[in-house]
């Protein structure tokens, strides 16, 4: 007895759901820390598409796969070195003070 295929309309590939939030991301915000870095991507209309952990070399990888948008960072000591790449790759690099740069909510009842 053998399995049944999946039906083939439903069947995506890896690559191709890569491709597809690839193409959507609009906005890519990014929080720098010393090892890892979290980013999360947003489409035009605001919808998160892209939410992921990495380290510096891989977010480079990560951003140097996008088409141009805007990423936005807090500015520090990194964030205008990463900025000079990102820049030179064609996106928007905006970098903002400290002080308008918060947590998700919720994120402060995780780390206690």
């Amino acid at each position: 007895m053998e399995w049944p295929a999946p039906p083939s309309s439903k069947v995506v590939s890896p690559e191709a759901q890569t491709e597809e939030w690839i193409m959507k991301i609009a906005v890519l915000g990014v929080d720098l820390g010393k090892n890892v870095c979290s980013s999360v991507g947003f489409d035009e209309v605001g919808a998160v598409v892209l939410r992921r952990r990495s380290r510096r070399d891989t977010l480079i990888d990560l951003v140097g796969k996008l088409p141009p948008c805007i990423v936005a960072m807090e500015a520090c000591c990194g964030a205008h070195h990463l900025g000079r790449l990102f820049a030179a790759q064609g996106h928007d690099v905006r970098l903002m003070s400290p002080e308008y740069v918060r947590p998700r909510q919720g994120a402060e009842e995780r780390r206690s």
